[in-house]
């Protein structure tokens, strides 16, 4: 897995509420995205997505980098990082601007998006991401490239994404910490769809479900745009703990039990199916063991899931991710690697639903091609094509016309309307 000469390096870290995990990657003169290296440690100082520890999640981020500079066979300086705390908001805001039916030159483009740029109000809280989606050309919709096009009108939607500052001044700080240069911080929604989802999907509408061990985030993309995303303050970590409660064993026991006899979906061969457990006893106390059904097993795990479940379809429908276009679910994130689990949740949620796994990167290793790693995956193809940020452009004075930020139905209505 030697890094081939010539090649650009790409670095992706994903520090999550379970686990740290890193990717090197390297990109051919063709392109090409090969994985060289990457490492995994267990995540000791993050809480439902934020930093609750600062040297141990330095510590972790250290060592997971250590690990895949070893297997890449090379030292690398830059990372792209994740960020999946329930602090992230995500906007659409569209400028226009008169063009008196003259042809649009590249000025022009460059104008209307740095006018766009200082039209964001960030109210308090960070710019994440500012990036244009699509223009718009006499009010028609779904323009890509307007660059000669004659317009008397030129328009263009911004995807803002924006967070609280302090969470992701203390990630960029653990980072920093570990002798690494920062090239941005990515919302893990914006991350995982890009290994998620196809395009065509994203035009459509869909929704993304992504079960992480502390946060579950479910963001809904309409008209190839993210339009809207919630935090739910649960995920797969919740499920081993309710275990571990439920039967009196040690989380590292509960882990193991869940990821080997746990299953979102209940069957007559469960009740008569026995786990041996070791219940969780203080010093000097002595303990013959135990077993368990696998029905009550399921019984717990189904509890929690029904919970966050529950909360996802009312994020869904907040979010105005109904008929028609509210009929696929993409679920991913390690939750996602439960048995049964997409059955479930096309029961509980009343739509399509299928498991989520990164895609686009060759050689990318066996035990890393599960849902479980989407984000990381994500961030390296994000790295890859690094997409334009309005962040990046200088100020502007010229004229502009800011039109209100539409309903989440609204847009929705518009993406369907397109497509069909």
């Amino acid at each position: 897995m030697a890094q081939p000469k010539g090649d650009k390096l790409i670095t992706a870290i994903d520090i999550g509420s379970w686990k740290v995990s890193a990717l090197i990657a390297g990109v051919s003169p063709t392109g090409e995205l090969t994985i060289l290296g990457t490492g995994q440690r267990e995540s000791r100082g993050v809480r439902r997505g934020f930093i609750a520890d600062m040297e141990r999640t330095e510590l972790a981020v250290r060592e997971t980098v250590e690990q895949a500079e070893r297997v890449a066979g090379t030292n690398i300086e830059d990372v792209w990082v994740s960020f999946s705390g329930g602090s992230l908001v995500s906007d659409i805001v569209t400028v226009e601007r008169d063009l008196d039916c003259s042809r649009v030159e590249q000025a022009d483009i460059d104008e209307l998006l740095a006018v766009g740029r200082d039209s964001i109000d960030p109210d308090g809280r960070v710019v994440l991401h500012a990036q244009p989606t699509c223009f718009t050309i006499n009010g028609t919709e779904g323009v890509k490239r307007p660059l000669g096009m004659h317009a008397d009108r030129l328009g263009v939607d911004i995807h803002v994404v924006l967070a609280d500052g302090a969470p992701l001044a203390n990630m960029d700080q653990c980072v920093r910490n570990a002798y690494l240069n920062v090239n941005g911080i990515v919302a893990a929604p914006v991350a995982t769809a890009l290994a998620c989802l196809t395009e065509e999907e994203r035009d459509l509408g869909v929704a993304l479900i992504e079960l992480g061990a502390g946060v579950t985030n479910v963001s809904v993309y309409a008209g190839g745009m993210l339009v809207g995303m919630h935090s739910i303050a649960m995920g797969a970590a919740d499920i081993t703990d309710d275990i571990a409660s439920a039967f009196g064993i040690r989380r590292s026991q509960a882990e193991r039990v869940k990821c080997f006899y746990g299953s979102a979906m209940q069957s007559r061969r469960d009740f008569r199916e026995m786990i041996e457990i070791v219940p969780n006893v203080t010093e000097g106390e002595r303990s013959d063991g135990g077993r368990i059904t696998r029905a009550s097993l399921v019984s717990v795990i189904c509890e929690r899931l029904n919970q966050i479940m529950v909360q996802a379809n009312e994020a869904l429908g907040k979010m105005g991710f109904s008929t028609p276009v509210g009929r696929q679910v993409v679920l991913t994130g390690g939750g996602a690697e439960m048995k049964g689990i997409a059955d479930y949740a096309q029961g509980a949620l009343g739509r399509t639903v299928r498991v989520g796994r990164p895609r686009g990167i060759a050689a990318l290793p066996e035990a890393h091609s599960g849902p479980a790693f989407s984000t990381l995956a994500g961030l390296a193809l994000y790295g890859h094509t690094n997409p334009l940020d309005l962040r990046s452009l200088p100020a502007s004075d010229q004229s502009v016309h800011r039109i209100a930020p539409l309903a989440w139905w609204q847009r929705m209505v518009r993406a369907v309307k397109t497509n069909y």
